[in-house]
């Protein structure tokens, strides 16, 4: 297992690759996606190393129904066993060692944090989410509780860059006409989306100044799941955490 991982000032952001897990073909090996076909006891298993791997509590973690939107949930401790996970694609919270996760396999995954304010949050990006806004409903949400952008660090996971997204050119043009710095060409030529383009222009229109992006592609790499490249897959997470 390989963990890409950031600090910040008292800010903690990770990201998995997908290796060091129990999960068989074709979710090999660590696949933290429950919503996949997946063995659930993998899975839980498989989110266990990883949560130990970071130094955290594998209770500890809050997870996400995410469904393509823009709602927010506000959070103060994971979801109890007899409760439905909501579906949003964004949680905040002002809990301090609380982690916060969120699952791509190609999506942009988007850890923030105001370590001042105690404030992070994890918003899952792709095409949907993008034009609909989740990062800055996640930003909003944020500030409403006393964090402020220019305090703000933002770290962006590994996803499918703008060069390997091939879409339809009206689906490009529709998301450029909401986000204009999503409107990419594939290194062939064609019509593409390059949606963590589009989320760090959004940050950057909010006042965010520190964020930065992972290198990786996740179509590219075989260290990383991809739903484009091979449809059946495990999915990879992020996570983020303020110190106690």
């Amino acid at each position: 297992m390989t963990i890409e991982r950031h600090s910040v000032s008292g800010a903690h952001f990770a990201f998995t690759d997908r290796w060091g897990g129990g999960s068989a073909v074709p979710y090999e090996e660590l696949n933290l996606g429950g919503a996949v076909g997946d063995d659930p006891a993998v899975v839980r298993a498989n989110r266990a190393t990883a949560a130990r791997a970071l130094g955290l509590a594998p209770d500890r973690v809050v997870w996400m129904n995410q469904v393509h939107g823009r709602d927010v949930a506000v959070v103060d401790g994971p979801w109890a066993a007899d409760q439905e996970v909501p579906s949003v694609d964004a949680v905040v919270t002002t809990r301090r060692g609380l982690a916060l996760a969120v699952l791509t396999a190609d999506c942009t995954p988007v850890l923030l944090a105001d370590p001042v304010a105690g404030v992070a949050a994890a918003a899952h990006a792709g095409r949907p989410g993008l034009v609909a806004g989740v990062v800055p409903a996640a930003v909003e949400a944020m500030v409403s509780l006393g964090a402020e952008p220019g305090r703000m660090v933002v770290r962006t996971g590994p996803a499918v860059c703008g060069r390997c997204y091939e879409v339809p050119a009206a689906m490009r043009a529709d998301v450029a006409a909401v986000v204009p710095a999503a409107h990419a060409e594939t290194s062939w030529g064609t019509p593409a989306v390059d949606v963590v383009a589009g989320v760090h222009a959004q940050l950057a229109g909010l006042g965010v100044t520190d964020a930065r992006r992972s290198p990786v592609c996740t179509l590219e790499s075989r260290d990383h799941f991809s739903y484009r490249r091979d449809r059946v897959t495990g999915r990879l997470a992020g996570y983020v955490w303020l110190d106690s």
